[in-house]
């Protein structure tokens, strides 16, 4: 019987420990020799022979019983340590934690964070980025599996009206790990600095700095908007400093409000003078002093 030899018992005519040829199966199946009551007409064993060949079986069937359960779960954690497509071999080279199936569903690796740089202009009109990306990829040749490097290219569709700290997510889409779902690609948008407008939620503010005397008299000037073209904007009113003129329909678009628009908030930077003369302080008083 396979395994059998890790038992020990003695055996009439035998060197302790040493059992004779076919001695196994007589150990198993029957009483020991030296148990055995002597040969008797009568068939019913004495209380005294049964008692003691119960106790020369015990510790027998006991060695038996714990070896194969020992077997038993020797076979059980080899069958549960590797996936019989990943090889030890390949585990060691790839040096990489591996995430197993598990009875709530395949775990998944961390997200690949990025960013999304955009101009405001991008960001106003919309336009097409192509983002190249690394990730890792699990190859698979019908014995074993490996970890290699590839590259990605995805496609971003940026629509007007998007903020920085929009999150674009391609699912599944970045490192491969055996045994786990793939891991998410996520970009975050970040918005370029503009050379002359700043954003505020769905607003464009621009500062316009004008010479004293066109705040008082009124002006006129060319706004450069975002798509290139200019606007003429005439004011007529007294620019004061902190001065600020509001056009509605020309900021950012609104993401969630079809065709809607932002407003354009222009504020006015009045230039002072830094020297006067005598005769321009006396002219400047006779002309403002019943004004104000």
């Amino acid at each position: 019987m396979n395994g059998m030899h890790d038992c020990r018992y003695n055996e009439e005519g035998s060197p302790r420990g040493i059992p004779k040829r076919g001695s196994y199966e007589k150990a198993y199946f029957t009483r020991s020799p030296l148990s055995s009551p002597p040969a008797s007409r009568n068939t019913s064993p004495s209380p005294l022979s049964r008692s003691t060949s119960k106790r020369s079986l015990t510790p027998i069937r006991s060695a038996a019983a714990n070896l194969l359960r020992s077997m038993s779960r020797r076979k059980s954690a080899e069958a549960t340590t590797l996936p019989s497509t990943l090889s030890r071999s390949v585990s060691r080279k790839a040096s990489i934690t591996i995430m197993y199936s598990n009875s709530n569903g395949l775990m998944k690796p961390p997200a690949m964070e990025m960013t999304l740089e955009c101009t405001l202009e991008e960001l106003c009109f919309g336009c097409i980025k192509k983002m190249k990306i690394t990730r890792d990829s699990v190859t698979d040749d019908g014995y074993t599996l490996q970890l290699i490097q590839e590259d990605e290219v995805l496609t971003i569709k940026v629509k007007p009206g998007w903020r920085k700290g929009t999150k674009i997510t391609f699912e599944g889409m970045g490192n491969e790990m055996p045994g786990a779902d793939p891991a998410d690609v996520i970009f975050t948008v970040l918005e370029k600095r503009h050379h002359m407008y700043r954003r505020e939620g769905d607003d464009l503010e621009l500062a316009v700095e004008i010479p004293l005397v066109k705040a008082l008299t009124g002006c006129i000037f060319a706004i450069p908007l975002l798509g290139g073209e200019k606007m003429i904007l005439t004011i007529d009113d007294i620019i004061y400093p902190g001065y600020q003129k509001i056009i509605p329909g020309h900021g950012m678009p609104k993401p969630h409000e079809q065709g809607e628009r932002g407003n354009l908030i222009i504020t006015m930077l009045v230039k002072f003078p830094t020297e006067l003369t005598d005769e321009q302080r006396s002219e400047i008083v006779s002309i403002l002093r019943d004004s104000c």
